[in-house]
């Protein structure tokens, strides 16, 4: 396992925080592919994760999104901003490139993941309770 959710990323909010460590799980998921050495051919298995990637973060963003709504959070424009970027991010990864360059493809998701789950889920547990 190489990321590891701790008390650190808590927002207090209990249905963002699991849905946190699940973001967390995804980008574990990816780490143990780019491992495993007995798996030659990791197209289907990357694709997998980006689908379910793409699927949770649109899910995760608007349960997060009406929560700073209700609460009247100050940068939840920017916040919203932040969240259209990171879809956009990942609907622009190209499938047909990733066959060609499995482990540099899954190199990029979890320095992607790594960035945002460092920069965004830690800046949240201060952020979303003010």
């Amino acid at each position: 396992m190489m990321y590891e959710f701790t008390d650190d990323y808590l927002t207090g909010v209990e249905q963002i925080d699991n849905e946190h460590r699940k973001l967390f799980a995804i980008a574990n998921e990816a780490y143990e592919l780019l491992k495993d050495n007995f798996v030659s051919d990791k197209y289907d298995y990357i694709r997998e994760i980006l689908e379910e990637l793409r699927g949770y973060t649109k899910t995760h963003f608007a349960h997060e999104e009406e929560y700073m709504d209700e609460i009247q959070y100050r940068r939840r424009f920017s916040q919203k901003i932040q969240h259209a970027e990171f879809i956009k991010k990942l609907e622009d990864i190209d499938l047909d490139r990733i066959d060609e360059n499995q482990q540099e493809t899954l190199l990029e998701i979890l320095d992607f993941l790594a960035n945002w789950l460092v920069s965004h889920i830690k800046k949240s547990d201060t952020l979303i309770n003010k």
